[in-house]
């Protein structure tokens, strides 16, 4: 075993609060994801209602995960060439904005087009905007024809990251988020 992979092996892992943060957010995305496939494919409106309720709480689930961050002290950052750490870096924090950011344009679309966002039957946020249909038009393109594909693109580039370290590189960084 190299020196590197050593490290790695040895290396801390992220604080158990930040692995559930990372996991959960993954889950709650791919959940998200099928509900808008499942409607797409079925035109069944309890889809979209339930993908609405869950990207609402990607926003505050995410919300919740970057005020962890400032709180939750990091692990020593990971031995890598400069670049690749500027890179991960770069790709962390565009994930984190686009799924911020991504819920925040729906909702917007949702109310300037007149709609409130039920969740789960438990509340409803309501119109708090004078609808227009113009926004509407405007957050609905953000939302899926800017802020979705850039989000599927930085979500390979940190999946096929991964895979390059655990199967490639063998270093086992993944092992810092399990």
């Amino acid at each position: 075993m190299s020196q590197l992979q050593s490290t790695i092996t040895t290396m801390n892992k992220w604080p158990v609060v930040s692995r559930v943060f990372h996991w959960i957010s993954a889950l709650l995305l791919v959940v998200t994801w099928a509900l808008i496939f499942l409607y797409d494919n079925t035109d069944d409106s309890f889809y979209i209602a339930l993908h609405k309720a869950f990207g609402i709480s990607l926003l505050f689930w995410m919300l919740a995960r970057v005020i962890s961050r400032v709180f939750v002290k990091a692990p020593p950052a990971a031995p890598m060439p400069k670049w690749q750490d500027i890179i991960a870096k770069f790709t962390h924090f565009a994930l984190y904005a686009l799924l911020i950011a991504m819920p925040i344009a729906g909702l917007l679309m949702s109310v300037y087009g007149g709609r409130a966002v039920d969740m789960f039957g438990l509340f409803e946020i309501p119109v708090f905007v004078t609808p227009d249909r113009g926004l509407a038009r405007t957050f609905n393109d953000w939302h899926t024809d800017i802020i979705w594909p850039l989000i599927l693109a930085f979500t390979a580039a940190h999946i096929l990251a991964a895979l390059y370290h655990q199967y490639i590189k063998k270093d086992k960084l993944i092992n810092r988020i399990l």
